[in-house]
């Protein structure tokens, strides 16, 4: 395989997706994949080693991206079976440009590996926690919104909560789609989102329990919208990445202090010791749980969520921030806050004392075993 890459675009398309130019799009997926050096068809005839060619009509998951880009030579095709975009020598070029204009078939381009989406290994996204299969698809305006659909759902990751998971989706995907048209950027979405972080925090001190939570669910909604932002539109950044991972880190023990000392201007205040004891339980809890994160990364060099197909499922009910969000918000409605609290305290213990156990578990297994794979990856060992 040749050590210098160039990526060359062919055909032209002047069609947008989630708020850029078909062709920008791709220059910008390689880019971030280290394929910088980008020609025109007419200089292919100069140019050195491998040649990456990709329909400008194409619209390509980024596992795919990196496969091309660090990969041997192949012909990816779309879901449908249409020639999309390759990686070959520079000799067979006008081979692989004719198989990619529908003038030869995908046969034709001999001693060259030709793979659909399903057939590559690509399927496990380590950065998303995921396993799916990666999208390549020819752009069509009449197939539109299913396109932003399936790129959109590319961004989700796969181990997280429910609320998350599976009631943002379709809202978020509403705003996100008339965001990327706009001159909004993700870190603004994230600013509007530590502004509502900030206001639920004052309302919950206050125990004005039905303003905190517009604004925390606000936060929760506003803080899927800006990564998916940021992925949809290809702007993500380091800055942001921290600033967004940032509030989520810091925040939820400052809300449920807030919301014990909010009881306190209410008729449900509780008493000092049993106060103390709930938040010790929850901040205590919500820090030994993120520890326990952190020692399964270092020690079993996963994540812990991702180990089973059982600890994914868990994870999105565990003691984090959306699932108790949710109890709080049921102590709300039925005028029991103070339950709410106690009740995000009991969740948070005994999610904790599980974490434990499942960490013990898989030490224990990782000794016995040799090192663990997530089942993300097909080998849940």
């Amino acid at each position: 395989m040749s050590t210098s890459v160039s990526l060359c675009i062919i055909g032209t398309n002047t069609h947008r997706l989630w708020g850029r130019p078909l062709p920008e799009r791709i220059a910008i997926q390689f880019a971030r994949a280290g394929i910088n050096h980008v020609i025109s068809e007419k200089d292919l005839v100069m140019a050195k080693g491998d040649l990456i060619l990709v329909r400008a009509d194409a619209v390509l998951d980024a596992p795919i991206i990196n496969l091309l880009a660090e990969n041997t030579h192949r012909l990816v095709l779309s879901q449908d079976n249409t020639p999309l975009a390759a990686r070959v020598p520079g000799a067979k070029a006008p081979d692989a440009i004719a198989v990619l204009n529908g003038q030869s078939a995908a046969e034709s381009l001999t001693g060259i590996p030709t793979s659909a989406p399903g057939d590559l290994d690509a399927s496990y996204w380590k950065a998303l926690r995921k396993r799916e299969t990666p999208y390549a698809m020819a752009y069509d305006p009449a197939r539109k919104q299913e396109i932003e659909w399936r790129s959109f759902m590319g961004t989700y990751k796969g181990a997280t909560d429910f609320v998350t998971k599976h009631i943002w989706p379709r809202p978020a995907f509403i705003v996100t789609r008339w965001l990327a048209d706009t001159f909004v950027t993700p870190n603004m979405v994230t600013s509007l989102s530590a502004i509502f972080t900030i206001l639920a925090f004052i309302f919950f001190l206050r125990g004005e329990w039905a303003l905190g939570l517009v604004s925390a669910w606000s936060m929760t909604f506003l803080d899927t919208v800006d990564g998916k932002l940021a992925r949809t539109t290809l702007t993500s950044s380091p800055w942001g990445n921290v600033f967004d991972h940032g509030i989520d880190l810091v925040h939820p023990p400052f809300w449920y202090w807030a919301w014990g000392a909010g009881l306190a201007s209410t008729p449900h205040a509780l008493a000092p010791q049993t106060l103390w004891w709930t938040l010790a339980v929850i901040i205590g809890g919500y820090v030994l749980q993120r520890l326990l994160e952190g020692i399964s990364i270092s020690l079993l060099g996963l994540e812990i969520h991702i180990w089973r197909r059982i600890d994914s499922a868990f994870r999105q009910i565990t003691a984090r921030r959306n699932p108790n969000l949710v109890l709080l918000t049921l102590g709300a409605i039925f005028g029991r806050p103070d339950l709410g609290l106690i009740a995000v305290a009991l969740w948070t213990g005994l999610c904790f004392m599980l974490h434990l156990l499942q960490l013990a578990h898989a030490l224990v297994v990782r000794i016995q075993t040799g090192p663990l794979q997530s089942w993300l990856t097909g080998d849940s060992r």
